[in-house]
């Protein structure tokens, strides 16, 4: 899976929404209660540091398990420290792909998240650098 060039986040244009009161059931319908709780900033629920946090659209299928699909848009924090099994954007030999990050006593390894994809074995001598670190998926529903 690609990611195409980052774009920083505009908080302005992301400012406000309303938030439901109550959780909205998948299954069975309930009855919603019907009131206002106020604005939520989205800003705010999703992103730690502003000034770190990019938006990249995803390109392909090999994380689909992961639940990112092609042209979604993932949220990278690139303050975060890459931790072994995150979704990460990382650069290999001047390539950028979203893997899932396993680091091992043997070296680091990029996992895809659809067994059609092969997991890339990052060779000793390669040049490998976490652009950051994938906190949040914005999936568009079709």
């Amino acid at each position: 899976m690609l990611a195409t060039l980052p774009r920083s986040v505009d908080t302005d244009a992301v400012s406000t929404l309303v938030l439901a009161p109550v959780s909205i059931a998948c299954g069975f319908p309930s009855p919603a209660q019907d009131y206002y709780d106020g604005p939520i900033s989205l800003t705010d629920m999703l992103i730690d540091d502003q000034a770190a946090t990019f938006i990249v659209r995803a390109s392909g299928h090999s994380m689909t398990g992961a639940g990112i699909s092609d042209g979604d848009e993932l949220l990278v924090d690139r303050s975060k420290h890459p931790q072994s099994g995150d979704v990460i954007v990382a650069v290999l030999d001047g390539e950028l792909t979203v893997k899932r990050l396993e680091l091992t006593p043997a070296g680091a390894m990029l996992r895809s998240e659809n067994a059609e994809h092969p997991d890339i074995v990052v060779p000793e001598l390669s040049d490998l650098q976490v652009w950051g670190v994938a906190t949040y998926c914005i999936h568009h529903l079709r």
